[in-house]
């Protein structure tokens, strides 16, 4: 697959940060291709990522692989990786690692893990499309500490300060360590993807300095959440160390906060369709730094086969 189109300048179908909010129709596919028996996914896995905005994929890959990767995700958590400061977001109120962004350049296995087939295939699948990382990084929420990550859908920030056009990106969680519903795992709701909130507020200067910790402008309201939860209900994604979780870039999701004594660790990597790289931003005086937004990609990334231990 090598789709190289450019990225066309037009009007904004997903405006936000606006005076009030508003529900807006989905105007994008969630599958942008057609299913055939040589795809990556099932007929009735991309039938349920399209109708439920997410779909998990149990023993992706093997203990060894995983362990390899926690080996990593410790180093780079304990400091001897000699991280750049300006990657590493750590827990309010304390020195705990909450995230380590720009995972791919930071780490040689981590760059491997995000060029492999078995989610970047997948996700260029379902974007019909050469994919590029938009973001990466590791999300760590540490035992007894771990604050809760508030609802939101992730493109309504890429679209506001990232200036991500059209709704044609995937995220990969891969699960490093064990997640249930009571260290923090995942929880989205259901369908929710087809429906673009509009959040209410204007974008502060250098928003991304205190919404990295806890994001508080463009998230819906208590009241929208409510009617979403009450139309589409909320569903955990818990999985055993190994396991990938693909979402839509508009479904809302969130996790809890961590006060049992198991940290919960996943690498995530966001995929952006080739065709939609980001422009201008929608809904601010500034994009967000490169290690937020990958604003330049030389090239798509080159998909690999293969164990990564």
């Amino acid at each position: 697959m090598t789709l190289h189109a450019t990225v066309v300048a037009s009007p904004d179908d997903y405006p936000t940060r606006r005076p009030g909010e508003r529900w807006l129709e989905r105007k994008d596919p969630i599958v942008w291709g057609q299913w055939s028996p040589d795809a990556p996914l099932t007929h009735d896995q991309t039938r349920a990522f399209e109708q439920h905005g997410y779909l998990v994929l149990d023993d992706v890959f093997s203990a060894s692989e995983i362990a390899a990767l926690q080996g990593e995700s410790s180093r780079m958590r304990s400091g001897d990786a000699e991280l750049d400061p300006n990657n590493v977001i750590t827990e309010p109120g304390s020195k705990e690692v909450r995230t380590v962004f720009r995972l791919d350049q930071q780490n040689a296995l981590f760059d491997r893990l995000a060029r492999d087939e078995r989610i970047a295939g997948r996700a260029r699948f379902l974007l019909n499309d050469d994919v590029y990382l938009h973001q990466s990084r590791l999300n760590y929420k540490p035992g007894f500490t771990g604050k809760e990550f508030y609802w939101h859908s992730d493109f309504e920030t890429w679209h506001a300060e990232d200036g991500m056009p059209r709704m044609r990106a995937i995220s990969a969680s891969v699960l490093l360590t064990d997640n249930d519903a009571l260290n923090g795992a995942l929880m989205l709701m259901p369908g929710s993807h087809k429906t673009f909130v509009s959040c209410a507020g204007a974008t502060p200067e250098n928003n991304h300095a205190t919404s990295l910790q806890k994001q508080e402008i463009g998230v819906p309201s208590q009241q929208s959440l409510s009617r979403m939860a009450e139309a589409f209900g909320i569903e955990c994604a818990p999985g055993k160390a190994g396991t990938v979780i693909l979402f839509d870039c508009n479904t809302l999701h969130g996790s809890n906060g961590n006060i049992t004594p198991f940290p919960r660790s996943n690498a995530f990597f966001v995929y952006n369709a080739w065709s939609n790289r980001v422009g201008a931003p929608f809904a601010a005086k500034a994009p967000r730094p490169d290690f937020l937004s990958s604003r330049d990609p030389s090239d798509p990334i080159k998909v690999e086969r293969g164990r990564l231990a």
